[in-house]
């Protein structure tokens, strides 16, 4: 039996939990030469030296969802959910910081022009629809209700329309044969460039001190920015094929490895109705098609995510834990960043392959995947109430 003891480390003077709800610039060169002292004085190895692989995946904490004011921030029931989540985030890494090996934060990233923007449709009047109020289904178009916007034929199919007619109804017609959302219209958000696509300026700074501490680099993944699919999960895009089942996108199989040979994976970040639940999904997907055993190697920090709740139109808090529930049926563990201490012995056990028999995974568990082909996303599989059409 593994009695290793779990030592966490104080929170760097800087810290200001006051600040997290806030954007402000990081003082990059005095918080790396704090870090490489913080490093001497805590006996803070470099991160190439860990013995247990431990990655933490952080989906989406940047302003546009997690700051108030911005365009979807995640307030939750307390309505102020995303900020005092981060708090406990980055109260997570600092503690933790000799013993996380590697941080992935994703990054939503959009441009103006894309399928699931107001600029994108028109009706016959020649107005967009209104962002957060409106789904288009095959029926809308069907019917005459939104169409295509020309003009951005020019800007996304090289001046081809009628290219672009059939790949947004093929689009909204396989959103709705897979059971997934039809396509939302949402508020311009995540603007590459923009404030808003940023990471959240506390979290940033807290990776930042993490990277220059254990000297490892921070890995970003960047989700979003194809104009002709949405993206909820960082793993794989909602349509992988066009009208005529040309590849459209492509599943980050790279990401997806790389995940599975880590002895353990902790996830955070926004929304846990969305992003967060579509990642962990579609991560359990592919976990099932190499070994179920391997969801032991997923910790879900539920102290440090939320679902979308707008109070008065939609609450997504039950589904969300009803698929976290999913989740931990199928062997993923349910945890508080809190009560590190009290968990974290478990990422030994498994690295040390206690309880789970004789078999190592230390070498390449995606040698047993099947082809790419063969991997395909169950249909609806949190189960969520799909937004009404007559919305729109």
């Amino acid at each position: 039996m593994n009695t290793q003891i779990i030592t966490q480390l104080s929170i760097p003077p800087h810290f200001n939990p006051d600040q997290v709800g806030e954007v402000w610039r990081v003082p990059y060169q005095e918080r790396a030469a704090e870090a490489e002292i913080w490093a001497k004085q805590h006996d803070i190895k470099p991160a190439s030296l860990d013995k247990t692989s431990i990655c933490l995946l952080l989906i989406d904490v940047q302003n546009t969802f997690c700051i108030p004011g911005f365009e979807l921030f995640v307030g939750g029931k307390s309505g102020t959910a995303a900020v005092d989540d981060n708090v406990r985030l980055c109260d997570f890494i600092y503690r933790n910081l000799g013993i996380i090996t590697k941080i992935v934060p994703t990054l939503d990233t959009h441009t103006a022009t894309q399928i699931f923007h107001p600029i994108f449709w028109v009706n016959a009047a020649g107005e967009h629809p209104t962002p957060a109020a409106t789904s288009i289904t095959a029926g809308d178009i069907e019917q005459g209700i939104w169409k295509v916007n020309p003009a951005v034929a020019n800007s996304v199919t090289n001046g081809d329309y009628e290219l672009l007619e059939k790949h947004a109804y093929h689009y909204v017609k396989q959103l709705s044969q897979d059971g997934k959302y039809p396509l939302i219209v949402w508020p311009y958000h995540s603007m590459l460039g923009g404030i808003g696509h940023a990471l959240v300026s506390s979290v940033e700074e807290a990776i930042f001190f993490h990277g220059i501490a254990r000297q490892s680099q921070t890995q970003f993944e960047i989700k979003g920015e194809n104009p002709l699919t949405e993206n909820y999960s960082i793993l794989r895009p909602e349509v992988l094929e066009d009208f005529e089942q040309r590849p459209l996108a492509q599943k980050n199989t790279r990401l997806m490895k790389q995940l599975l040979e880590f002895d353990a994976v902790i996830i955070g970040g926004q929304a846990k109705s969305h992003c967060v639940a579509w990642t962990i999904d579609d991560l359990l997907t592919e976990i099932k098609q190499v070994d179920a055993a391997l969801a032991q190697k997923i910790y879900l920090l539920e102290d440090c995510t939320s679902p979308v709740v707008v109070p008065g139109v939609v609450d997504y808090t039950e589904q969300a834990d009803a698929a976290f529930t999913r989740f931990a049926e199928a062997g993923m563990h349910i945890v508080k960043s809190i009560e590190f201490g009290n968990w974290a012995l478990g990422i030994g056990h498994w690295a040390l392959g206690i309880g789970l028999g004789e078999k190592s995974f230390s070498s390449d568990p995606y040698s047993l995947l099947p082809t790419p082909h063969s991997l395909i996303s169950s249909n609806n599989p949190l189960d969520l109430p799909l937004p009404n059409p007559e919305m729109s």
